[in-house]
């Protein structure tokens, strides 16, 4: 059992791709984690997306055990976090079960976005940070400037800043030393009343729900039981462990320790990410503060090509939820795809995984309609509704106004695309705040803009206007009333929901325009005219018209009266006529696929 002054609990966090998860590989090999002949590259991302992209989507946990010059044993619990905007949530809660954080920035990059954000959020969380600049080996880098900034932002001197190499291991001995030095052990009292946080879980077919959880007073024990506060839940421990970061069992977790908790439960709606474990003979009255609920800044329907696998992704949606508290999700009915679900999501790169973990993990096949923002809508009546999806939009008779979602947006840009980022913000109607200049060659600025111009492709659009230089990072920012319309696309006069968005009226005509060209391609010719067209409530603003296919029905009319040719060919429109009105078109499913992902 180690005493809680000998140990600490840090996360690494930095802008993505700064070297959180190589540093994390160095530091498990410089403290004998982990053997030379079982090492890997990224040891602690796990899933296979996360390989193959390079990324970090999921906190994950690991304990280390180090000694110090002075010869004295310590207990690391380290958590590596993900990076991109989109999986701030993630980092957020893996703040909350440490005292400290190692914030890395890369000597060629400098300071950027998300390493703004990631360091305010220890800061919110009263975490003490020691200052990293990574990759010094690289010949592009510049460790004094990125150093100057680091300092710049988080005070101190540039002097206070480690410098490593998380690719050569140059100067991870004197991180490891200034990790026992400068962060604080855990405060807590071993003598309490158990009181833990349930700051991850994940869904395990034989064992059941798996909760990684830290001790914050007392101790927790193997087989006795314990009490989930939120859901007033009693149950024995099954098994207690740690990871190294293959697991090992132990008997107890003591004050400060970071661990897993298998209790067998195998509903997945009885433990929740935030809850407080306590002991059932003796429990607390104090639960944890927990987690603020995330919330969801795109929604888009996820549908499965086979109507018979609806439960199957209803399943598969409550167990991914227990590994990401994030995802927020309601049935939905669409006339056009069938049974489905309307998803929540923090941006489009958690849309993205989530969409590819659900099709890989539970072998799914799905249809992802077009993202949008949630609005909301000021009733005549004076009720205020939600609309998450252009279907919930009331007439416009009906309301008074609508409401779109605006951020606070922080970009950071070498001086000479200072003017290109202007005209690309302005385009998608971004109001500028100030501009700071970090150093004479990079620039500091904000902005507030509808979240409605960001998801689709602001991001891609940013980083090939300045070259890849750029960064962002993004926050919520209430609410404003905006002059917006939905676009409806009819097939032959009937409405089709997917296909149908919310946008600014100044965009509503480039929106229609482009998808009814797209859908004129890509939907195959029927046996009579199809009109397609895009209506903003009952004025048509745009139309193309997909031909019929022609049968030659006077193929073997062949000499004697013209008079014959034309009766067959009146009776053949007649028909035609008649298939109009009563027909339905068939729109295949690669033409939904496709015509969604139309870049605007």
């Amino acid at each position: 059992m180690t005493a809680p002054s000998r140990i600490r609990n840090f996360s690494i966090i930095a802008h993505i791709d700064h070297g959180k998860s190589t540093l994390a590989d160095r530091l498990l090999e410089r403290t004998g984690a982990i053997s030379e002949r079982d090492m890997r590259a990224q040891m602690l991302d796990e899933m296979d997306l996360e390989r193959e992209r390079g990324i970090t989507i999921k906190a994950n946990a690991v304990r280390i055990d180090y000694v110090s010059a002075s010869g004295e044993s310590y207990q690391f619990n380290l958590i590596d976090t993900p990076g991109h905007v989109d999986f701030s949530y993630e980092v957020s809660r893996s703040l909350e079960a440490c005292e400290g954080a190692v914030l890395v920035v890369d000597a060629s990059q400098g300071v950027e976005a998300q390493t703004l954000a990631n360091a305010y959020l220890a800061i919110e969380g009263g975490l003490e940070i020691i200052p990293v600049v990574n990759k010094i080996d690289l010949p592009a880098a510049d460790p004094d400037r990125a150093a100057a900034e680091l300092a710049g932002v988080l005070g101190g001197t540039a002097d206070e800043v480690i410098r490593v190499s998380a690719k050569t291991g140059a100067g991870i001995d004197e991180l490891l030393e200034a990790i026992v030095e400068r962060l604080p052990a855990p405060m807590g009292d071993e003598d309490a009343p158990l009181r833990a946080l349930v700051f991850d879980s994940f869904y395990d077919t034989y064992r059941g729900v798996v909760s990684h959880i830290r001790v914050v007073d007392g101790s927790i024990v193997k087989r006795e039981p314990v009490r989930f506060m939120a859901t007033a839940l009693d149950v024995d421990v099954d098994e207690l462990g740690i990871r190294r970061p293959a697991t090992e069992e132990i008997e107890r977790l003591t004050t400060g320790e970071v661990g897993y908790l298998i209790t067998g439960v195998k509903e997945i709606d009885l433990i929740r990410v935030g809850d407080t474990v306590t002991d059932v003979r003796t429990p607390t009255d104090r639960a944890l503060p927990g987690y603020q609920e995330p919330k969801p800044m795109v929604f888009s329907g996820l549908f499965p090509t086979d109507g018979d696998d609806f439960e199957r992704l209803r399943e598969a949606l409550d167990k991914l939820r227990l590994n990401d508290s994030s995802l927020v999700y309601q049935a939905e009915t669409s006339r056009a795809l069938g049974f489905g679900f309307r998803v929540g999501f923090l941006g489009l790169l958690h849309m993205e995984i989530v969409r590819e973990r659900l099709e890989r993990e539970y072998d799914l096949d799905l249809v992802a309609t077009a993202p949008s923002v949630a609005y909301r809508a000021n009733l005549a009546s004076g009720e205020q509704i939600p609309v998450r999806s252009p279907q919930d939009l009331p007439d416009a008779a009906a309301m008074v106004s609508i409401e779109e979602p605006f951020v606070k947006v922080m970009i950071i840009t070498p001086s000479e695309f200072i003017g290109t980022v202007m005209e690309l913000v302005q385009q998608r109607r971004g109001v500028m705040g100030e501009m700071t200049y970090l150093s004479p060659e990079r620039a500091e600025l904000h902005y507030r803009m509808p979240l409605a111009e960001i998801v689709y492709d602001f991001f891609d659009q940013l980083k090939s206007k300045t070259r890849g230089y750029a960064s962002l990072d993004y926050e919520p920012d209430d609410y404003q009333v905006s002059d917006l319309v939905r676009v409806n696309i009819l097939l032959n006069g009937i409405p089709v929901d997917a296909f149908s968005t919310i946008v600014h009226r100044e965009k509503a005509y480039t929106y229609g325009k482009a998808m009814v060209s797209r859908l004129r391609e890509l939907i195959p010719r029927q046996l009579f005219d199809v009109p397609v067209q895009a209506a903003i409530g009952t004025r048509i603003i745009s139309r193309e018209t997909i031909k019929a296919r022609r049968k030659d029905v006077t193929a073997k009319c062949y000499g004697g009266d013209i008079t014959r040719k034309r009766k067959l060919l009146e009776r053949q429109k007649e028909g035609k006529r008649r298939m109009k009105m009563v027909g339905q078109v068939e729109v295949p499913q690669e033409a939904f696929v496709a015509a969604l992902k139309l870049d605007m």
